[in-house]
């Protein structure tokens, strides 16, 4: 970080600001270790892009967050498509009496959540390399969860199996997801599923809120 580079400089002083201590809390420490090695590594290791580095806390680390207050009575959470570790490795910190799935497809991204788990201790965080669809049938979780995968249609083919019966999906989605819903009708409805929900999700004053949307498993 440097003198010249004042987005970064905006972005730390976020990441380090009370606002942000309050809202993770004890688990502030862990998630600011995660951000540095983001930081530090995410770019060389392909894991983002060089232009999302200056806005790390944000644009992704309180972006993804904000699905916390929606996996409360989660017992096991999966993240889709986990990548960086956006939200999963965030989930994991701050939901440590739930057990979390990482599926990730990518050898290298998986290389990352393997050492994300060993460097953080992060116990009850389970890696699986492949794509979702390669575990239907292998195991279910209360809810399944996703940052900026895939159009709703194809993400609830590959979501919901996963998803046990009255769980839920919670995705991290785009502003226009609403005009994801009707091409995926017919897809929830072959699961029973409940009629789509979307909120905004808020995080601290000051960044911008997420869209997520909700969507239960008959």
């Amino acid at each position: 970080m440097t003198e010249q580079d004042p987005d970064q400089l905006a972005d730390a002083a976020l990441g380090s600001s009370e606002s942000v201590r309050a809202f993770f809390g004890d688990r502030y420490d862990a998630i600011a270790a995660f951000a540095e090695k983001l930081r530090v590594e995410g770019e060389l290791r392909g894991l983002i892009g060089p232009r999302e580095v200056p806005r790390l806390w944000e644009r992704h680390l309180l972006n993804s967050a904000a699905v916390l207050p929606h996996l409360s009575t989660a017992t096991s959470i999966g993240d889709v498509g986990s990548g960086a570790g956006l939200p999963g490795i965030i989930v994991a910190i701050m939901r440590p009496d739930a057990q979390v799935y990482l599926i990730e497809p990518m050898e290298r991204r998986t290389a990352w959540l393997f050492e994300l788990r060993d460097e953080l201790g992060l116990e009850n965080v389970l890696v699986k390399r492949g794509r979702a669809e390669e575990y239907h049938g292998a195991f279910e979780v209360d809810v399944v969860t996703s940052r900026a995968v895939a159009a709703l249609s194809k993400l609830a083919r590959m979501s919901l199996p996963l998803v046990r019966r009255g769980g839920e999906m919670v995705v991290l989605k785009g502003r226009n997801v609403a005009q994801e819903i009707e091409p995926a009708r017919k897809v929830l409805r072959s699961f029973k599923s409940s009629e789509p929900e979307i909120f905004e999700g808020i995080t601290v004053d000051g960044v911008e809120p997420t869209t997520i949307l909700r969507v239960r498993r008959g």
